[in-house]
């Protein structure tokens, strides 16, 4: 029951994230008048690949969170954001950084190369096994009738006299998540960067909710957000991390890699395919005791995505699985490249 009860808490959290920085990324784009993907997503693509692999590079999913959402609404290749995945180190970077800085921000420096220089590859590569990305969400191209003006106080005030059950709905999810982080309920218990950074996040999501007019907020966030993607990314999200803490709390891990160091790279490699944080510390801690090289983590470290993935796997199971393919091939090459160097 408690594995249940904490799954869900963690996939509330991802889910009430997952839509505050969709709902953000709409929102930018339909306000700049679609500036944004002039700016990420224009003729270079090396743009493309470097603000992928830079999100990536940024301790914790959200980074990788933002990639998701500017890949679903067309603003980043399939290539950038498969770099930008090999780029994020999930939860643990926040544990490197405190057991071993040094080696931490030099493997960073070497993911955020490595997924720059893997997306420019894969986009290659891609074309010419002629892989077909999903199509992006309809509303990444606005029209004239989308035009957002978000700052018009007497259509706010307006709006919030007859306050419609759509916004009423939405403000009262809002406001509830905003309840559970202060309670501890989700997110992290203590006061750091990252729940300071939540509590802005769900913030300005309200903000956003209460100032728009009110045929974006139904068409935009209501009916495409919220009934087309909200459900599948709780569910997605859900059902991964109960498979993967049930596997976990019966099956020791750490055990079944002492006893088979000779496969400790590709074991490293596949735990990396989960769609979570956690597994992937054992590689973080034996590395730490000097169990494995540093070809180990690096391997592991590529592979993995700490929770980024799961939204992606809610918006296109097919680019997921060949996301996860590349990164595993990219990830198997290099850290074997590096374990026969000594390394």
């Amino acid at each position: 029951m408690n594995i249940t009860i904490e799954t869900f808490e963690h996939s509330l959290m991802i889910t009430v994230f997952v839509f505050v920085m969709m709902m953000f990324v709409d929102y930018l784009n339909v306000f700049t008048k679609s500036k944004i993907h002039k700016i990420i997503a224009g003729k270079l693509r090396f743009k493309q690949y470097f603000t992928a692999s830079f999100l990536g590079s940024i301790p914790g999913c959200l980074g990788s969170f933002m990639n998701v959402s500017l890949y679903e609404r067309g603003l980043l290749s399939f290539g950038a954001i498969a770099g930008g995945m090999i780029a994020t180190s999930g939860d643990e970077a926040f544990v490197m950084l405190a057991l071993f800085p040094k080696q931490a921000v030099l493997l960073f420096a070497i993911l955020f190369i490595v997924g720059i220089i893997s997306g420019y590859a894969i986009d290659k590569i891609a074309r010419a096994l002629k892989i077909q990305p999903a199509t992006p969400c309809q509303l990444s191209q606005i029209s004239h009738g989308d035009e957002c003006h978000c700052f018009n106080f007497k259509e706010t005030v307006k709006s919030l006299e007859n306050l419609s059950l759509s916004r009423f709905l939405i403000l009262t999810m809002l406001l509830g998540s905003l309840y559970a982080l202060f309670s501890g309920i989700i997110g992290p218990g203590e006061w750091g960067w990252k729940k300071i950074s939540f509590t802005f996040l769900i913030l300005l999501a309200n903000f956003i909710v209460i100032s728009v007019p009110e045929h974006y907020l139904e068409e935009h966030i209501w009916q495409h957000i919220v009934k087309k993607h909200l459900w599948k990314i709780f569910l997605w999200s859900f059902g991964a991390l109960l498979f993967v803490n049930i596997g976990f709390e019966f099956w020791n891990l750490e055990v079944f890699v002492r006893q088979h160091m000779v496969w400790v790279i590709l074991i490293a490699a596949l735990t990396g395919i989960i769609p979570e944080s956690g597994p992937n510390l054992l590689f973080v801690m034996l590395f730490v005791n000097g169990t494995v090289p540093f070809s180990v983590l690096l391997t592991s470290s590529i592979v993995q995505d700490g929770h980024g993935m799961l939204p992606l796997f809610a918006y296109s199971l097919k680019d997921s699985l060949w996301i996860k393919l590349f990164n595993l091939i990219i990830g198997l090459g290099l850290g074997l490249i590096l374990f026969i160097l000594g390394y």
